[in-house]
């Protein structure tokens, strides 16, 4: 029977087919087209319009036209419901700058446990290989190999970053990733592998004992993720990311986390405390001159964050729906509701762990507080840096940075009574995510 053996073969392509890619409902509905008797040709009504071989029943052909409407309709839900799957898995690139409170603000995500693989800093290793090799970041340079690699660990793939790793990986095992114990992900219990004993690892897990990383168990651990989220300071300007935004494989949003320059400078001065003696020294006796080339960086840096800011801002296509800027003096004061803010943003459910982590989290004590620490009396921390930073360098960080001050929404100290005026507040009310 040559039309029984045709609808099995049909039958058995389909469900092979089911399986390739998002073009498999055109090439299922040729090869069933293809399929159809040569000798006959029928009406949508599966009435024949020819005398057909071998006395083949109209019910039979009735029922093979229903077998393969069905199997389309099949194959059809089948598409759709994997595209949905596709868009639920959502990629976020938390920007900042050191000293911004990006550490705090990562753990918004770093907590969600079960469903998010969340990356803190892995760009630092590719900073650290660059500037090794040539005495500097070349910022062109720069900014196409994070964006690399950022696309290949938003993607699970871990090969470009181990190029980076110093020492190199040994069978995909390494005991040298950057703060490792700062990636809830990266110790898991299915990413952690035994204990080695007489193996140093300066970033090891503090939550289980594991042995160095195998970056195969965590490319598969990031695979079985529902949501994948990085946190960088390296990236210098938005604008460079714009394949990742237009990679149809990705769906990446980016949140910016901006913060005071007078602020960060403040607490740059006290965790870099040698970095920036000669400017305490400046401010003290007016005689020690200021390092130039350093109020040109902060210059600099002031005018990246801004620049793209701006770009984000200004919503391009390219952007749309994918850019959110916050000030970590907001998230400071309301946590829990720019934790929400953002959440809704990523299109990300915010669990009730989430939640329970930024109340525990925000109300820290003055003794549980360090430079370093993830744990914050929130609101104690907006405004601090104005009776620690001498007034004229103040004055030298908005002659840096004024555009950014304003952009930003952070009022101008026009004398010293202002800047310990505790009755004003340099934070203005600003809103700048509208739709």
């Amino acid at each position: 029977m040559r039309i029984k053996y045709t609808i099995s073969v049909v039958f058995f392509v389909a469900l092979v087919i089911i399986e390739k890619e998002n073009n498999i409902i055109s090439r299922v509905s040729d090869k069933l087209s293809l399929k159809q008797i040569p000798e006959a040709s029928f009406h949508p009504s599966g009435v024949s319009t020819s005398p057909l071989k071998h006395n083949v029943s109209s019910a039979l052909l009735h029922r093979a036209d229903a077998a393969f409407a069905l199997m389309k309709r099949r194959l059809e839900n089948y598409s759709t419901h994997r595209d949905v799957a596709r868009n639920r898995r959502k990629h976020i690139l938390l920007l900042a700058t050191t000293r911004t409170g990006s550490s705090f603000v990562g753990e918004f995500f770093n907590q969600q446990v079960g469903n998010m693989f969340y990356l803190f800093e892995p760009l630092w290793h590719v900073e650290k290989m660059l500037t090794l090799e040539t005495g500097g970041t070349n910022a062109t340079v720069a900014a196409k190999m994070y964006r690399d690699v950022l696309q290949q660990l938003f993607l699970c793939d871990f090969s470009l970053l181990e190029s980076f790793i110093e020492p190199p990986p040994a069978d995909r095992v390494t005991a040298a990733l950057f703060r490792r114990e700062s990636s809830r992900s990266l110790c898991e219990e299915s990413v952690c592998s035994p204990f080695v004993k007489g193996v140093f690892e300066p970033y090891h897990c503090r939550t289980r004992r594991c042995g160095p990383l195998n970056l195969t168990l965590a490319s598969e651990s990031c695979l079985q993720k529902d949501h994948r989220v990085i946190k960088s300071v390296r990236v210098r300007q938005l604008e460079t990311l714009r394949p990742l935004a237009e990679d149809p494989r990705l769906d990446v949003k980016f949140i910016q986390l901006v913060r005071d320059p007078r602020a960060v400078l403040a607490s740059r001065m006290v965790a870099f405390e040698a970095k920036y003696k000669n400017w305490k020294q400046w401010a003290v006796d007016g005689v020690t001159p200021l390092d130039e080339d350093e109020v040109r960086k902060l210059k600099g840096n002031c005018d990246n964050i801004r620049m793209s800011a701006e770009v984000g801002l200004r919503r391009p296509p390219w952007l749309r729906g994918r850019y959110m800027l916050v000030r970590y003096e907001d998230i400071a004061r309301f946590p829990m509701r720019k934790a929400t803010e953002m959440y809704r943003f990523t299109g990300i459910p915010f669990t009730p762990q989430v939640k329970l982590w930024i109340l525990r989290n925000t109300q820290a004590s003055k003794k549980a507080s360090g430079f370093y620490s993830t744990k914050k009396n929130s609101s104690e921390q907006v405004e601090k840096w104005r009776f620690t930073l001498p007034y004229k360098i103040v004055q030298v960080v908005q002659k840096a940075c004024g555009p950014t001050l304003k952009i930003f929404g952070y009022k101008i100290v026009t004398s010293e009574e202002m800047l310990m005026n505790k009755s004003i507040s340099l934070i203005k009310d600003k809103v700048f995510n509208l739709l």
